[in-house]
């Protein structure tokens, strides 16, 4: 028996229990887990005999715990080598004051910097509390981690979608190479 705890915000319970207990219901059918939830206290309790199904539900609640709808969180099941990474802005500067600027410059005006990041990377990206959390395949995530860390040293957004056109016609180039 594999067992996973994890502590949610009382505002995100609902999203993770769905209308009529869809969505837990659907996490836990996905990964053959058990799911309890105290929605006093926010403990999220995973079960199951399948610990690499327990350890998918429980990046599954991670997700949606760090403001991912439940349907963008889902992408989680679409591969196994799919995975989740979390960046804590708190680490970098304990300043809230400073955290809301770094998200400022992570989202961007009207959002469209992390659009920007998500679309030329195919990594999904939640800005929530103090954290920026991210879901994509370990090749993409890398390249969008670095992004976003870039914008966090200071990096004017330009350079930044530089980086990432670069970054995304060699990848082209490496496919290319493949076939011939």
């Amino acid at each position: 028996m594999t067992i996973q705890e994890i502590r949610i915000g009382e505002r995100r319970i609902g999203a993770l229990i769905g209308k009529g207990g869809a969505t837990k219901r659907k996490i836990e059918e996905k990964t053959g887990s058990t799911i309890k939830i105290d929605s006093e206290e926010g403990d999220v309790l995973i079960e199951g005999e399948d610990a690499f199904g327990v350890l998918r539900a429980a990046d599954v609640v991670t997700a949606i715990a760090r403001g991912f709808s439940p349907e963008r969180a889902f992408v989680l099941f679409e591969d196994e080598d799919m995975a989740i990474e979390i960046i804590d802005l708190s680490e970098i500067d304990p300043s809230l004051k400073q955290q809301e600027r770094l998200k400022g410059r992570i989202i961007g005006k009207a959002g469209k910097g992390r659009q920007q990041i998500e679309n030329m990377t195919k990594v999904e990206i939640s800005v929530q509390g103090k954290t920026v959390t991210l879901i994509g395949m370990p090749e993409k995530l890398r390249t969008a981690r670095a992004a976003i860390e870039m914008l966090i040293n200071g990096a004017q957004h330009e350079t930044v979608f530089s980086f990432l056109e670069k970054k995304r016609r060699e990848e082209r180039e490496d496919m290319l190479g493949y076939y011939y």
